[in-house]
């Protein structure tokens, strides 16, 4: 007896696909094809669930939905420093809104001001948006500095949480999350009417001749409300440190910062009174005096050199002392603000090792200045660097006059006045040369640039 398709099982098994279940039927010649398409067949129709749901739905509901993580671990119920999260039933004693957040969430929000806590909504909700809630009593650390480059003057404020101003560059295993922290955009103007809301409105309003005024008063009442009362905003002083390069945006201004890098990630380096800070790009970095147990200088070349601060990274658990340090790199600073930066070192007594014996061979070759014909005309460096390469070009020249009083003119078959090879080798062990390879050396320094 010939063998029959099984139509029932090949139109449960592709159904919604009658365009293949026409290609099984016409490609169905011969029992043994018959016989092996109905074992297809039935084989997929074993697969299918017995519920008449799609079985991509079915699949969904019965794994579940997966949870989400906070951003940065202070949504829920309480902090990543144990200290409980805001609501939207604390009552708000000020709300600022159109306030552009950077960190941890780039974005316009409303930010509001209870007795426990600084956290940001969205206008239409009256929660806090997760991650972003800070107690004020967790806050070690706020600055307010000016935003760079920008033709319209504008101020970042940063909040750092306890634990947060210093992200390892490799994290240790089983640690704690290191919480976020805030920084926020204020133009330099005054807040538009209906801006400002809340209990405190009207004492508000009183110092809101413009943003800064406004959030410098809001932040130090809420501060000294917790106990914090000898809390100060740094800001930066150009007294204490201004940048030798102007500003091309606001040329009649002077710049408080320096551009650095910092691997990959370009960024500004700050000199502030209490510490030295790198933003404004994740994870941000501030560096109180206190923990710094050295600053160098490495890389240093004719236009650049670079800034390595060595970090007192210990704790403290159960009463033991764990001691540890890491070192941070900033390169490509610009020579021109080297005088600048050496003051502020020597100004805070932070230690300078430039000449350690790890970083002597970075600076084999590329301590001098030299004019157009590759004559050396001075040092780039400031300080134990300019004393260093004051000692070693004196080393070389003693070589030099003791190489000079054993020179035979006739030696060599050359005309009196040409140097010897052992001149020659001397000179490039000190980084000068002759003209040429000063020539050589300037070339290749301004490529790498």
């Amino acid at each position: 007896m010939a063998s029959k398709l099984d139509e029932g099982s090949l139109a449960l098994a592709f159904d919604g696909r009658p365009d293949l279940q026409n290609a099984i039927r016409q490609a169905a010649v011969g029992d043994n094809y018959i016989e092996l398409f109905n074992h297809i067949s039935l084989h997929i129709c074993s697969l299918s669930p017995p519920s008449s749901e799609p079985a991509s739905k079915k699949r969904r509901l019965d794994e579940g939905v997966p949870s989400r993580p906070a951003n940065n671990g202070t949504s829920g119920k309480s902090t990543s420093n144990g200290t409980s999260s805001a609501t939207g039933n604390d009552p708000v004693l000020l709300e600022i809104k159109d306030i552009s957040v950077v960190i941890p969430q780039r974005k316009k929000y409303t930010l509001c001001f209870t007795s426990s806590h600084l956290y940001a909504r969205l206008g239409d909700s009256p929660e806090p948006v997760a991650g972003i809630s800070y107690a004020w009593k967790d806050i070690e650390y706020a600055f307010c500095l000016p935003v760079p480059e920008k033709t319209q003057k504008q101020y970042n404020y940063l909040l750092f949480p306890k634990n947060s101003n210093i992200t390892p560059s490799k994290p240790t295993p089983g640690a704690p999350q290191i919480p976020e922290p805030l920084v926020f955009t204020i133009p330099d103007n005054t807040p538009k009417p209906g801006t400002i809301s809340g209990s405190e409105a009207a004492s508000a309003s009183a110092v809101s001749d413009d943003y800064k005024t406004l959030l410098d008063w809001a932040l130090a009442t809420r501060l000294k409300a917790v106990g914090k009362g000898s809390f100060k905003i740094m800001q930066a002083d150009p007294k204490l440190f201004a940048s030798e390069q102007k500003q091309p945006h606001r040329p009649g201004e002077k710049a408080v910062f320096v551009k650095a890098f910092r691997g990959s990630k370009d960024g500004y380096l700050f000199f502030l009174p209490n510490g030295i800070l790198w933003g404004f790009k994740k994870p941000l970095l501030f560096l109180p005096h206190e923990r710094l147990a050295a600053v160098s200088y490495t890389s240093v070349l004719q236009r650049t050199f670079n800034l390595s601060v060595e970090v007192d990274t210990s704790s403290t658990e159960g009463g033991a002392v764990e001691e540890s340090s890491e070192e941070f790199e900033f390169s490509m600073l610009d020579q021109q603000d080297f005088d600048g930066i050496s003051e502020y070192v020597k100004r805070y007594g932070l230690a300078d090792k430039s000449m350690a014996e790890q970083r002597k061979a970075k600076l084999h070759n590329v301590n001098t200045v030299k004019d157009e014909d590759g004559n050396v005309i001075g040092n780039a460096e400031a300080g134990e660097l300019e004393k260093a390469a004051a000692e070693a070009e004196q080393a070389a020249m003693d070589e030099e006059d003791e190489d000079e009083e054993d020179y035979d003119p006739g030696s060599e078959g050359e005309s009196e006045g040409s140097g010897t090879s052992s001149e020659e080798d001397s000179g490039d062990e000190d980084g000068g040369g002759q003209a040429d390879d000063g020539d050589e050396e300037e070339d290749e320094e301004e490529d790498d640039l």
